[in-house]
């Protein structure tokens, strides 16, 4: 039997990854876009996967007159492995004044909403060794902090999913060699070559100066040891938060003692828990907030509210965000069959059960505060605090108000403080 060569070591190598992130899960899905390196992880998953349920989805964002083609072609190769495959079409409602963010963005929330009616826990994506260094040089020209040159991490959890990247130990050209030994096409992208993509740019500079990826993939590694403690010092810091009833109460110390780097950690985690973005505030808004919790001011940033309290801090939602939020009620169809069992989510923060049909969720306001059957002077809430919880209308008639007081329907929290925790250490 010959030696099996550099070919089974990079099988080898993207197999110890896939144990490690994966090894626990019975099913995942893999984001196919025809390109060499998805074709390569799609071609190391199909060895790894001894038995578990694969799937891959491509999405056409239609923005070549090629990317139909492109997709059938990614469906026949997913085919040829036996691997069940979809394309997700993006249908663009308007002109995005960004379009590749805008694009990048549809990516994931389609692929997020495939996996998700598909029971598939984790999405694998083909980053690779090339991919990690040139993001970091992206991100050193934008000037970025330390989480954006820590790279990209293997493991992220975004959109409502967790996204995987077994291959960031592999170099790109090192992955087509495999797939050429192999047999395996792939198509080539005509955007790679395009000098109006930043990244394009940043390749061809990387090639023109010698740089090679490998030390800046180290770079981005060792970056990422110094966030991780960072993390877990931001964690220490709020070791005596407190949540419940969708609000959370973080000790005001670390406002006061601690270095500039951790509250920034602090006030993001915070707001990204009350509110389920999937994305931090900008680093701006944070630096204000910030100096506004430092002088004893209310704040507001990306929808939370933050209110110093003694040696507290109390974090609610802002009341005019959950005003804006969109309402949320039973789906119109087969009525009569649903019953009274159902659930909805609002605001991304609360679960309703019980809601009839008919009836619909929106915030509770300020205004509908003093009627009789709200009871918020008794229910130990703030003003604020309860004019943003989840009221249920019917019309323009309120029906009840189930978190300041019991009734038919009730609504729970859809994050703890685990979840806060959990955003402290988010990558």
């Amino acid at each position: 039997m010959s030696d099996p060569g550099p070919d089974a070591d990079l099988a080898a190598r993207v197999a110890v990854v896939l144990d490690r992130l994966a090894g626990d899960l019975p099913a995942l899905g893999i984001a196919l876009s025809g390109g060499g390196d998805s074709v390569g992880l799609m071609h190391l998953v199909a060895g790894w996967a001894r038995g578990r349920r694969v799937m891959a989805a491509t999405v056409d964002h239609g923005l070549r007159a090629a990317s139909a083609d492109e997709a059938h072609a990614a469906h026949r190769a997913a085919q040829a492995l036996g691997i069940p495959h979809v394309t997700l079409k993006w249908r663009r409602d308007t002109e995005a004044g960004n379009l590749m963010a805008a694009a990048r963005d549809a990516r994931l929330r389609l692929l997020s909403g495939w996996a998700q009616r598909n029971d598939l826990p984790a999405v694998l994506l083909g980053h690779t060794q090339d991919d990690q260094a040139e993001t970091l040089l992206m991100r050193l020209a934008r000037g970025a902090g330390v989480d954006g040159l820590a790279g990209m991490a293997e493991w992220r959890d975004a959109f409502g999913i967790r996204w995987l990247r077994p291959m960031l130990g592999v170099g790109r050209a090192e992955l087509r060699d495999w797939l050429t030994a192999r047999g395996a096409g792939w198509i080539d992208d005509p955007s790679n070559d395009d000098d109006g993509y930043d990244r394009v740019r940043i390749r061809k500079a990387m090639a023109a100066v010698g740089l090679g990826a490998g030390p800046l993939a180290l770079a981005a590694g060792n970056i990422a040891s110094a966030r991780d403690a960072l993390q877990f010092y931001t964690a220490q810091a709020a070791s005596e938060a407190d949540a419940r009833n969708a609000m959370l109460v973080l000790p005001r110390a670390p406002f006061r003692h601690s270095p500039p780097e951790i509250q920034r950690r602090l006030i993001i985690a915070a707001t990204r828990w009350i509110t389920g973005a999937d994305y931090p505030p900008r680093r701006a808004a944070v630096g204000h907030a910030l100096a506004g919790i430092a002088a004893g001011s209310r704040i507001t940033l990306d929808g939370a509210l933050f209110e110093p309290l003694g040696d507290r801090v109390r974090v609610i939602r802002e009341p005019a965000a959950a005003l804006r939020a969109p309402a949320a009620a039973l789906p119109d169809t087969d009525m009569d069959t649903i019953g009274v069992t159902e659930a909805v989510t609002w605001d991304n923060r609360w679960r309703i059960e019980r809601l009839p049909p008919g009836q619909h969720v929106a915030a509770l306001g300020h205004a509908a505060l003093t009627l009789p059957q709200v009871g918020w002077r008794a229910s130990g809430l703030g003003r604020d605090e309860a004019a943003s919880t989840p009221a249920i209308w019917q019309g323009e008639q309120l029906i009840a108000a189930p978190v300041l007081r019991r009734s038919a329907c009730s609504a729970r929290p859809i994050r703890g403080g685990q979840a806060f925790r959990a955003l402290i250490f988010a990558h």
